[in-house]
């Protein structure tokens, strides 16, 4: 196994404190075709990861080179502003908390922790689940303590460059304990069998595939050496007991589905959906700017940024106008203005609470096109007709349960070409993964809505038109990326 070091300078770190590689990141950067042919594990150690410095752009290119690398870029991002890991400190402030005793009562100011390792077997529980949370070399957490309750006031990096003499040599140490394990701990299994966890929430009322239909797959997976279990979101702490990762929950990048997708990600499995992915397909500012940039036909757009931009939109777009919250589902945050008035009302309500949203043209169509795409391949297409009485095709009525329009099903064969080409095209954007894509059309073309990172998949609905070939295909996908990894 090799392992490669990357420094910010060339004195940031002896040659002889690690038998491993160490280069500066320049060096990195400047010549693509080193370690060409191999697979090297990566620690970028940079003094910087801000957007666009060297750091950020060493961690990028690792993964565009096929080479594994610590920290992420999409850890740099969720360090680089509180509010992007608030979620993670209600489970971190709890394990925190935990060493109260053990400590003697009183927390440090900050505690730094190495590759998951804490200056001693107290931290043991905290310093794990940090790393877990955010695969970084060094990070350090600045603690607010009261009588009764500590608080994580900062979560940040660490660089060597900020290190003591005492903070070096523990950092040497836990970098040795580190690279002698190997990247993801293997698992005795029988090699022609896998088990694929599937994340699930018995009690959702709009769960993207019904338990009924999860139990079907599990037939059809069965037959090709993969058993299916489903799993909770009380289940984090057995997930890498599995090979794979199916969400079956509606995902959202502030609740535990992201942190499912992320430690598996971590953990080297195959997930649907994708920590990404999800990022990408929640917020429908980024999809609209994805989209056009790529020329995949979109309804025309006007982004509201304040009040000063609804003139502009109702002159665009004119009325009626659609507008949405960028990051909703199930037709939720998704509305129809009539009017100028009805627009500044319903905008000022929402800027409230999102800094952007989006106006789009409406148009009115009696179902919308989805197809579902995987691993860049149409899987399956349907209709998806309008909720009785409402132009979307569910309705979330103020009271009761929502309302939902039917199904019209076809094989890929019947559906329209140009509309499964677009489809396809809308998900390539987006990533490898299983999406489910909307489309309009009208007699102007085809334009697609949203793409879902989280599709409905249900057996006697979706999976009408290609009848089990759905289920073997989502199999397959999972098999393929085991086999290539291996296991």
């Amino acid at each position: 196994m090799t392992w490669v070091i990357l420094t910010g300078r060339q004195n940031d770190l002896d040659q002889v404190a690690t038998p491993h590689k160490i280069i500066t990141n320049r060096d990195y950067l400047a010549h693509p075709a080193l370690f060409r042919g191999q697979r090297p594990k990566v620690i970028n150690l940079s003094n910087n990861y801000g957007y666009q410095s060297r750091g950020y752009y060493a961690s990028l290119l690792a993964g565009s080179r096929g080479h594994k690398v610590i920290p992420t870029v999409e850890t740099m991002i969720d360090l680089s502003e509180r509010k992007l890991y608030d979620h993670a400190l209600p489970e971190l402030e709890l394990a925190l908390n935990k060493c109260r005793k053990d400590l003697g009562g009183a927390f440090p100011q900050k505690v730094c922790i190495f590759f998951g390792i804490g200056s001693s077997r107290i931290w043991d529980r905290f310093a794990k689940l940090l790393f877990d949370w955010f695969r970084a070399p060094a990070l350090e957490v600045h603690i607010t303590d009261s009588a009764e309750w500590a608080s994580i006031r900062k979560i940040g990096f660490h660089p060597l460059a900020r290190m003591t003499e005492e903070e070096e040599k523990r950092f040497l140490q836990c970098l040795e304990t580190y690279t002698s394990r190997e990247w993801r701990d293997t698992k005795g299994r029988t090699p022609a069998r896998y088990t694929f966890a599937t994340l699930v929430d018995p009690h959702e009322e709009l769960p993207p595939s019904e338990i009924s239909s999860l139990r079907y797959w599990a037939k059809i997976a069965e037959k090709m050496g993969v058993e299916i279990e489903p799993i909770t979101k009380k289940d984090l702490a057995k997930l890498a007991n599995y090979d794979a990762l199916f969400i079956r929950e509606t995902t959202s990048i502030s609740n535990h589905t992201y942190r499912f997708a992320r430690r598996a990600q971590q953990e080297g499995m195959p997930v649907i959906d994708d920590p990404l992915s999800m990022i990408r397909c929640t917020n429908k500012v980024y999809l609209s700017e994805l989209m056009t940039y790529n020329k995949v036909p979109v309804p025309p757009t006007v982004m509201i940024a304040g009040i000063s931009d609804l003139e502009v939109a109702a002159q665009t777009l004119g009325f009626p106008l659609v507008l949405k919250i960028p990051d909703s589902s199930f037709s939720r945050g998704v509305k129809k203005c009539a009017t100028f008035e009805e627009l500044k009302t319903l905008a000022t309500e929402w800027l409230e609470d999102s800094d952007l949203l989006i106006a789009q043209k409406f148009i009115p169509t009696q179902y919308d096109w989805r197809v579902g795409v995987l691993g860049g391949q149409p899987l399956f297409a349907v209709h998806y007709l309008m909720a009785k009485k409402h132009w979307q095709i569910v309705n979330h009525k103020a009271n009761g349960k929502p309302d939902q329009g039917g199904i019209k099903t076809f094989t890929l064969k019947e559906a329209p070409a140009h509309v499964v080409e677009t489809a396809v095209r809308a998900a390539r954007c987006i990533g490898d993964g299983l999406y489910g894509v909307d489309l309009k059309e009208t007699k102007d073309g085809v334009f697609v809505i949203e793409v879902n990172d989280n599709p409905n998949l249900d057996h006697g609905w979706e999976d009408s038109g290609e009848k089990d070939e759905v289920w073997v295909r989502l199999t397959q996908w999972f098999l393929e990326r085991l086999d290539r990894q291996g296991r």
